[in-house]
């Protein structure tokens, strides 16, 4: 019976993942939960699943949880249930750099951690993998594209790799051109056609920062040049991405659209665990397309990529203005085309730090974020 804590518990990744637990009740346990602000959610998740611990992220909100529910609050609660002596398994489901902190404790303590968050390797991913190597902790990838990559590599020789393909939907607006974007309404915008998330992450599909981000994680995850990391339009979301070997070989990871399977899978690993609802019914799929992303639609991936060719403190400035971004895109402050706008003036204007330390991480991120709110 493996222990499990959910830091983003009241999220898509989190609630999917006690859908999880709740099927395989006899693999796992719900040890700790936490949640930013949605404490009304929170407490039916601790009356249904029974942890010991929870986190309210936001140290504003004062919530009582029973006397039986050890109950923490702001950013060191979500790192005292990340470094918890009773939790096996970290799920990371938390949004944006919030997490890199509650990262790099799970880390410390040596735990298996399941990773569902871009942002935090994004923003310090050479830290993250300096401190992984001088611990016992482990990372499983959630997302799916990540999850398909690091299923395809299970038994392989890195160094027979020749290049990674993460597989992008297209998103919401694959099919709107160029000429109506800028009168795009947030809920055109959240309509994806394939999958449920979050809003910030279903509008970083529509730009396709999302793929963007995800080019970054995938260089630190495994460790290969992001020059080697391609991005293909994908529409039926059947192939959750590929990798390309030395002799032309080609491994690609198939399933239906369901977080289910990535997120049992990172939590059983490396074992796999029975479901009979998610199969692939290959009848039913009619053809499987491929295409290259429209930069000029979408220069959000473009973006992402300069920045990361850049590196040191580059892709935490992206990530950072990105967020600012977005969220005054989804608070209808801004409009859609401006958000590229936004990163592309704030990344212009920054002077890379090569190797940051967390303190330099975190002033990266600080001023990106504040000349982002200048310049909306």
């Amino acid at each position: 019976m493996k222990r499990i804590a959910i830091l983003g518990s009241t999220g898509s990744i989190g609630k999917a993942t006690l859908e999880v637990i709740r099927r395989y009740s006899d693999e796992f346990k719900v040890e700790a939960l936490s949640a930013y602000g949605n404490t009304e959610l929170l407490k039916r998740q601790a009356r249904r699943f029974h942890p010991g611990k929870v986190a309210v992220a936001d140290i504003n909100l004062r919530v009582s949880f029973g006397s039986k529910i050890k109950a923490y609050s702001g950013i060191e609660g979500l790192e005292e249930i990340a470094s918890d002596k009773d939790v096996d398994i970290v799920v990371v489901a938390l949004s944006g750099a919030a997490a890199l902190r509650p990262l790099l404790a799970a880390i410390a303590a040596g735990k298996k951690i399941a990773l569902a968050n871009k942002e935090a390797l994004v923003m310090a991913g050479a830290l993250v993998k300096e401190k992984l190597k001088k611990s016992k902790a482990t990372i499983v990838p959630v997302d799916s594209e990540q999850s398909a990559i690091f299923q395809c590599l299970k038994g392989q020789d890195k160094s027979e790799v020749r290049r990674l393909y993460l597989t992008a939907s297209g998103g919401p607006l694959y099919s709107v051109p160029l000429r109506k974007f800028a009168a795009l309404t947030k809920e055109e915008v959240l309509k994806h056609p394939r999958w449920k998330m979050g809003r910030k992450i279903t509008v970083d599909s529509a730009t396709l920062m999302n793929k963007g981000l995800e080019v970054i994680e995938a260089r630190w995850l495994f460790d290969i040049e992001v020059r080697r990391i391609e991005v293909l339009v994908h529409r039926q979301a059947i192939i959750h991405s590929m990798v390309e070997f030395v002799d032309g070989a080609v491994l690609a990871q198939l399933g239906i659209t369901d977080m289910a399977l990535p997120i049992s899978y990172a939590l059983s690993y490396p074992r796999r665990l029975a479901n009979n609802d998610s199969a692939l019914d290959f009848l039913k799929v009619k053809n499987l397309t491929f295409e290259k992303s429209d930069n000029k639609r979408f220069p959000c991936l473009n973006l992402a990529y300069e920045a990361a060719n850049v590196g040191g403190s580059a892709p935490c400035v992206l990530n950072a203005a990105n967020e600012v971004a977005v969220e005054a895109f989804l608070d209808g402050r801004v409009s859609f085309i401006a958000i590229p706008k936004i990163i592309e003036k704030i990344l212009s204007s920054h002077k890379a730090v090569a190797n940051p330390d967390l303190h330099e991480i975190f002033q990266a991120d600080g001023w990106a974020r504040q000349e982002a709110g200048r310049l909306i």
